[in-house]
């Protein structure tokens, strides 16, 4: 295939999505859209398996997170262990409140999933908690870490 199928790309190389190979696509899914703001972008569906993106809702500038469970006779990783980003390898989700953080980590903490109680850590890290999605992946939700500021501060 030497012709391109889509018609809106970017304009310079960007960074587009972290990818994770988990066990069940649909309790996966769930997690995160429960968890996080996440909603699906799309699903998608193979001989191999299925997919699904998970991002914000921003057609200029998506950053989505795939999720992929293959089929066991199809896994193109078969023999590998299901790799998850833990104990320090996380995602990331800024919070916009300090009382945010705490919710999801009582929301956390009800649901079994906590892995870190909600506590301030120096700059920049800021004021955190941690929970773990279905396959044991860290993602931390914090608040204060400075991320727009820096952002804005030096690219403007």
């Amino acid at each position: 295939m030497s012709e391109a199928l889509h018609e809106f790309r970017p304009a310079a190389p960007r960074w587009t999505h972290v990818a994770l190979r988990v066990s069940d696509i649909e309790a996966t899914v769930d997690w995160y859209t429960s968890f996080t703001n996440l909603e699906v972008l799309a699903r998608n569906s193979d001989d191999a398996g299925f997919g699904a993106w998970l991002g914000h809702p921003d057609p200029d500038t998506p950053f989505v997170l795939v999720v992929a469970q293959f089929f066991p006779d199809k896994d193109p990783f078969l023999g590998s262990p299901l790799a998850s980003l833990t104990p320090f390898a996380h995602l990331g989700i800024e919070l916009p409140t300090k009382d945010a953080v705490d919710e999801i980590a009582a929301r956390g903490e009800a649901a079994g999933c906590l892995a870190m109680p909600a506590e301030q850590m120096p700059d920049p890290v800021g004021y955190i908690c941690m929970l773990t999605d279905p396959d044991g992946n860290m993602v931390e939700f914090s608040f204060d870490q400075g991320v727009y500021e820096t952002a804005r501060a030096v690219w403007g």
